[in-house]
Parts: structure tokens; sequence; C-alpha cells
């Protein structure tokens, strides 16, 4: 496990929900890499906490799909798969079709200003060649369009499935050579939605889930090419 894994304290949440998600955020942003393993007194050590927290802290992150528990291994970072990826951006592809067609209808004149503040913040963003800087940034963006919605239920649908999207989205943030694609990609789905261009604006929604999904598919087959290979040495 790296060394610069840090918790950060906070009075107001009990120190079970304190070590869940200083787990849960370095597994997200790939500190805790796919398939390593989560030794609890490691852990326990690590954070300068007992053993009773982390154990809290494996299972609730085992029910969210990011740990897998091995027989005679114990608790491993869940891989990120194609099926698990395909599973969750098939759901999200069409919920952000939806999204931006019901934004097209009801977007107000301020969600509108915030929604381009937005594409201009993440572009800076990108500057920073920071990825946590750019994934807040890309978030923020997109939750402009889900609020505009106004519906509640597609809000809660989506930010069930944002936490699980979050670790793909990653891991495309990442690589800067995509940034020029998604800064064109927002400004696609921004101009869409204030021509009130319906159509538009949930081709342009699908086709940025697509890129993301073919660019992660590619790595997942480039990481399983090199552990085989890595086997057979």
């Amino acid at each position: 496990m790296e060394d610069h894994l840090e918790m950060t304290m906070d009075e107001l949440l009990p120190l079970r929900d304190v070590v869940f998600n200083t787990l849960r955020k370095a597994i997200l942003t790939g500190e805790l890499k796919p398939g390593e393993r989560l030794l609890e007194i490691h852990l326990a050590n690590r954070l300068g906490v007992s053993r009773t927290p982390i154990r809290e802290a494996i299972r609730k992150l085992e029910l969210e799909g990011l740990v897998n528990m091995i027989p005679r291994r114990g608790a491993e970072v869940a891989q990120i798969t194609e099926k698990s990826l395909r599973e969750v951006l098939e759901v999200r592809r069409a919920l952000d079709a939806l999204c931006a067609e019901l934004a097209c209808d009801r977007i107000t004149p301020e969600e509108e200003e915030r929604l381009k503040q937005a594409c201009d913040e993440f572009e800076r963003a990108t500057e920073t060649k920071d990825a946590t800087t750019i994934a807040a940034a890309d978030v923020a963006l997109h939750d402009i369009i889900v609020q505009a919605t106004g519906n509640r239920r597609l809000i809660q649908l989506i930010n069930n499935l944002s936490e699980q999207m979050y670790r793909y989205r990653f891991e495309y943030i990442k690589d800067e050579n995509r940034h020029d694609n998604l800064i064109d990609e927002h400004r696609m789905i921004y101009e869409s939605i204030i021509r009130r261009d319906k159509e538009k604006a949930a081709a342009a929604a699908k086709l940025h889930i697509d890129n993301q999904e073919r660019f992660v598919i590619r790595q997942i087959s480039l990481e399983q090419e090199r552990n085989a290979h890595h086997k057979k040495m």
C-alpha cells in the first residue's frame, strides 16, 4: 500500500465512517489498486486505528462492490472488469440522455449560466493536470444538468450510480490526451441544451459515455495482456 494514504479526521463523523470514507476514496482514485489485498492489521497500523473500524469499512466496501472477499486470501480491491463497466455505463448512458432531453425543456436561465461557467471551469481544471481537481469539475458540471431535470427520482438514480461511475471516469480523466475531447463534448452538450435541441443533446450525452467506455475497455484489455505476459515470465 502507498505511504501517502492519509485519514482526514472529521469531528462530525464517527471514526468508522472516517475510515470508510478514507478507504473508499483511495479505491476510487486508484491509490488502492485493483487486486490489492486489504490487510486489516496493516491498514489499522497505517491509519492509527483499531482493526474494528477497518473490518466494518471493508464490509461496507464489499456491499458497494468496491471490495471482493477471496477464499484463503481475504479482502481485495475489486478489479475493474469489462462486464462491470458495461453494466454501469449502459444504464448511465440512457439516464444521461434522458437528463439532457429534460434539461432542454426545464433548465432555467440561472442554470444555463451556471452550466456555461462549469464548462469554463472544467477547461481551467484540465490546465492543473490534477486528476482529482478535473474529476471534481466534471462531476459539478454534470450535476447541473441532472438538477435541471427537476425530477427527484431521476436525480436519486443518477446519484446512486455516480459513485460506481467515478472509478471508471477517473481512469479516463487521468489521461491528459483525452482532455480536449472532454472539453469539446461538454460544449456540445451545453450548446445543444441552450438551443433546446433534444435530439442533439441526447446524442451528445451518449457520445460522451461511448467514448469513455471505449477508452476504459482498451485500458482493461492492455492490463489483462500485461498480466498474462507477467504470468508467463
